[in-house]
């Protein structure tokens, strides 16, 4: 696994709701899948995680082991020099899926209150992305810190 750079962390943990985080999947047909997802956050120094309460075609994809891509644009960064072009991160990694127990309480506890709002029944699942590439838009590994 990749360790996600510190200095993108609070950026990642606060993109909702300006710079939402995209999150990208292949669905059976080979097209890719993006969605939004205002749940982003980093869990660990390896692992990104996001609360999954959807009904369309990416939860009904999304299993252990599901490669995903989360997609971060924050223009700031690359005029502060952090990310050089774009102000963009990818992050590569396979899904893990967790519909009881303390990984989805955490994430539910740290969840953002208007993605809470959205699923007031607490029906969604925790997904941890366990990350395995970390790379700029130029695809050069993000090595900051």
């Amino acid at each position: 696994m990749t360790k996600i750079p510190g200095v993108l962390r609070p950026h990642i943990d606060t993109a909702f709701p300006t710079n939402v985080c995209l999150v990208g999947s292949v669905l059976p047909s080979g097209f890719a899948q993006i969605s939004p997802r205002g749940s982003t956050m980093v869990f660990d120094d390896t692992r990104i995680a996001l609360w999954e309460r959807g009904k369309g075609s990416t939860n009904e994809n999304l299993a252990d082991g599901t490669l995903l891509t989360v997609y971060l644009r924050k223009p700031q960064l690359r005029e502060e020099g952090l990310l050089p072009k774009g102000g963009i991160a990818r992050f590569y990694g396979r899904a893990r899926i967790y519909r009881s127990g303390p990984v989805y309480e955490e994430v539910w506890r740290r969840l953002v209150q208007p993605e809470k709002d959205r699923d007031p029944q607490k029906t969604g699942y925790a997904v941890l992305v366990e990350v395995d590439r970390a790379e700029d838009l130029d695809g050069q590994p993000l090595e900051l810190d």
